[in-house]
């Protein structure tokens, strides 16, 4: 199995703009078959994945996002368990939290110009899949719109989470472990709770115009959700919780 190392300078690009205010770093392309010549035969690039990476060049000392756009520095994996055993690079899980470094100038709502809700130096979390991903001042960043954040880290504990927007924060209920019947259920065959109690509230959304319009669900609601909707946490204690929409909230419970 043969490994071809190629480097931006050594690739023919067509048809594409310029890409002068970036520096493109290596392109690894794995499982070539070689030719008889010796070479790579290029001619079939199915089932290959190809990544480039690229940095913002190193003359830039500043980078500052638009509108309701917010930069942040993403939060460096856990390379080894409490435990102290290192773990693989496969095993590490994507972070899905980091510092607000810069924010944009807000955006405009009807006739309204409204700043964001999130302020530099803030610690946050945000969608899993969010954002644009950047290599800025050598540390990763990602560049990011204020309503994939899910809320403001105020501790270092989930359960006192702010929400943002029209998100809840609710306290899942605790899985049932036996059955109607007194069968004990295992954890593989245990349902999903869908219950909670509401513990936290965002501001609420806004309208056409601009205005903030608060949510219909206060804190210490019982209430019934969307099974696999949300974001899922757990808090120092071990207890579940999930931060979603006030849109995904089926019913309240009394």
């Amino acid at each position: 199995m043969a490994t071809a190392q190629l480097t931006a300078s050594s690739i023919l690009v067509r048809n594409l703009r310029s890409f002068d205010e970036l520096r493109t770093s290596a392109v690894r392309i794995s499982s070539l078959a070689p030719s008889k010549q010796g070479g790579c035969s290029l001619r079939s690039f199915r089932n290959l994945i190809v990544k480039v990476a690229a940095t913002v060049a190193p003359k830039y000392t500043t980078l500052k996002p638009l509108g309701d756009r917010v930069l942040v520095k993403v939060k460096t994996a856990e390379e080894k368990t409490g435990g102290g055993i290192l773990l693989p690079a496969s095993t590490l899980k994507k972070p899905q939290g980091g510092e607000v470094v810069a924010v944009g100038e807000g955006k405009k709502t009807g006739k309204k110009k409204v700043d964001g809700g999130v302020k530099t130096g803030a610690q946050i979390v945000y969608l899993k899949y969010a954002g644009t991903e950047v290599e800025f001042s050598g540390s990763n960043h990602l560049i990011l719109k204020e309503d994939d954040i899910v809320g403001i880290l105020e501790t270092d504990d989930v359960k006192d989470m702010k929400p943002l927007n029209d998100r809840v924060l609710i306290k899942v209920a605790a899985a049932e472990e036996k059955t109607a019947g007194g069968l004990f259920l295992t954890d593989k065959v245990k349902e999903k709770p869908s219950i909670g109690t509401v513990v936290a509230v965002g501001p609420g959304h806004l309208d056409e115009e601009g205005n903030q319009q608060l949510l219909p669900i206060s804190v210490g609601t019982a209430v019934l959700f969307s099974k696999y909707s949300g974001n899922d946490f757990k808090s120092t204690d071990g207890s579940d919780y999930v931060a979603l929409r006030v849109s995904d909230v089926m019913a309240v419970l009394s």
